[in-house]
């Protein structure tokens, strides 16, 4: 029986065994931690798409762990029993800063990426090829990063866990995320793209993209998509109401600026953007 059938049958048990799901979610973790299962692929056709029964194993982890004594020395720390913290060494070829920062068993976190302290990323989330995670940054569960993202400061990338057919943030390749920026409820942010400081995206958000005059939101059946090369500031716009109107209220809004073309790096894009 294949992995993901386990999975798929511990999960419409009413209350599988701890001896049936341990083997189980080890496994999975383990697949996991080398990347060699995601919670989120893209199809043939470029399509980002969940991998349910990977983030049913997730489910398991978290509904059936129990809550263990896993201090380190003199930090002290107590959570489910199987999600631990992932091990990693020397030879990870991740540079990990010291100050407070944890990675969960279960995150695939590629060679050369750069952890500055305190962040945290979490089960289920891959973090590809020279990308940076900075301080106070959060990557969320089963959030999927590319290769050379530069997530800012503070920056928060939600999780996406339940439903488990629902899709994860996707930050694809190349991304600059800007300090204090979310990005929320599976909103897909294309390669190249950039983000100013304080930028929220989640799947309510409309996005005005002032360079090809047309408004982006999510459907019942797409998320939120940022076109690769868009530069996003933090904009408003009047609220359209009676009240609204009479108070002179305005809401936040999300505004595409420019694209980058092939010769500007992502901060001389931010900088021509916001002058």
């Amino acid at each position: 029986m294949t992995l993901q059938e386990q999975i798929e049958l511990l999960s419409a048990e009413a209350a599988p065994s701890e001896q049936e799901i341990m083997p189980v979610v080890s496994e999975l973790l383990h697949l996991l931690n080398l990347g060699k299962v995601r919670a989120a692929e893209q199809d043939l056709h470029g399509v980002w798409r969940a991998n349910t029964w990977v983030k049913k194993g997730i489910l398991l982890c978290f509904r059936y762990g129990k809550v263990a004594d896993m201090s380190t020395g003199a930090f002290r720390f107590f959570d489910k029993h199987t999600i631990p913290m992932k091990q990693m060494s020397l030879d990870s070829g991740v540079r990990v800063v010291p100050g407070g920062s944890a990675i969960r068993s279960g995150a695939f976190v590629a060679k050369g990426v750069i952890c500055m302290p305190p962040m945290y990323i979490n089960i289920g989330a891959y973090v590809d090829e020279g990308t940076m995670v900075d301080s106070h940054a959060l990557v969320g569960t089963c959030a999927q990063i590319g290769k050379r993202v530069h997530l800012s400061a503070a920056a928060q990338i939600g999780g996406v866990l339940e439903p488990a057919g629902a899709r994860p943030v996707i930050i694809e390749d190349d991304v600059f995320v800007g300090g204090n920026c979310g990005i929320y409820e599976g909103v897909i942010v294309k390669s190249r793209s950039v983000l100013s400081s304080g930028v929220i995206l989640n799947a309510s958000t409309k996005v005005y993209d002032a360079v090809n005059e047309q408004v982006l939101q999510a459907s019942s059946d797409a998320p939120l998509e940022i076109p690769e090369g868009a530069v996003l500031v933090s904009g408003s716009r009047p609220l359209e109401t009676d009240f609204g109107k009479q108070h002179g209220l305005s809401v936040y809004s999300p505004i595409i600026v420019k694209y980058r073309d092939n010769k500007t790096d992502a901060k001389t894009a931010l900088e021509q953007a916001l002058r």
